[in-house]
């Protein structure tokens, strides 16, 4: 049976180290910085915005909440984000996603100066993502690694699989693994024989959004399977894109949903907020 990667656990153990990175952050007179733009009134964006703000508030650092209206133009949203920019007790700045329809995404995430783009999402951290000189990447993504590294999982020399290429999970993901000298494939929705594909895996990481896409049959025997989708069936169940009770008797190691890579992703957003702060203390 695989083991249970507890994301739970161990995003505690890497918040409970970044609160004593903090004090000692304090002694210089830095207290880390996250500025968080919302706009318009989504509701998964509020819950999320809340946990971040929670665990923020618990480890010591400070988050600001910048509120706009649902109406709000481009030119005021990119005004907020030079603003941002150019404050220098801010370290992190992060803009929530998705934004209202008729907002330019991009061009926001662009307009993000590249030293507080916390969600590594700009082209310049992707471009240093890529070229093995990474500051920040996106959260999730470096959650995946900080978890495997907590069970001593090394993607060195492994088949690594990744269903979705997404910008925010399958492609900085595959940055991360090629860094770190896994052999990469990313799969997606025209890839052809994906099952036979994700059997190959020795890691399996699956990121598309379908309840259960992934069953036993798709399954290398040993293989680490990292769950990053998460939805909500028809009773109101948290389903990710593994179906875990038949692959759990398969795989070597396995996320749960929950409790798995959600909690990394937090704690992944906090570790790098404090990163951009140390950089400021550093000058």
């Amino acid at each position: 049976m695989a083991t249970r990667l507890d994301g739970r656990a161990v995003s505690k153990k890497i918040l409970a180290d970044l609160k004593q990175t903090i004090a000692e952050l304090a002694q210089q007179d830095v207290t880390p910085t996250l500025a968080v733009v919302l706009v318009g009134s989504n509701p998964a964006s509020e819950v999320y915005v809340r946990n971040k703000q929670r665990r923020a508030e618990d480890i010591g650092v400070r988050s600001l909440m910048f509120r706009m209206p649902e109406a709000t133009t481009q030119a005021d949203l990119l005004a907020k984000v030079a603003e941002l920019n150019h404050d220098p007790d801010i370290d992190a700045i992060l803009v929530q996603l998705p934004l209202p329809a008729g907002l330019d995404e991009q061009a926001v995430i662009d307009a993000i100066g590249p030293d507080k783009d916390v969600d590594g999402f700009s082209p310049v951290s992707v471009g240093r993502l890529w070229a093995n000189e990474p500051t920040v990447v996106a959260s999730t993504p470096y959650g995946i690694m900080a978890l495997l590294d907590a069970y001593d999982i090394d993607v060195a020399g492994k088949r690594v699989v990744i269903i979705g290429r997404s910008n925010i999970v399958g492609r900085p993901l595959a940055g991360l693994m090629v860094n770190h000298d896994a052999t990469v494939t990313i799969a997606h929705s025209k890839t052809r024989d994906l099952k036979q594909l994700a059997k190959e895996a020795d890691i399996l990481v699956v990121a598309v959004g379908v309840p259960h896409f992934i069953g036993a049959d798709a399954v290398k025997p040993g293989a680490v399977v990292i769950d990053v989708g998460i939805s909500r069936g028809a009773d109101g169940k948290l389903l990710g894109d593994v179906d875990e009770a038949a692959v759990a008797p398969i795989a070597s190691a396995i996320t749960p949903v929950p409790g798995g890579v959600g909690p990394m992703t937090i704690a992944s957003l906090m570790a790098q907020t404090v990163t951009l702060a140390k950089r400021r203390a550093n000058g």
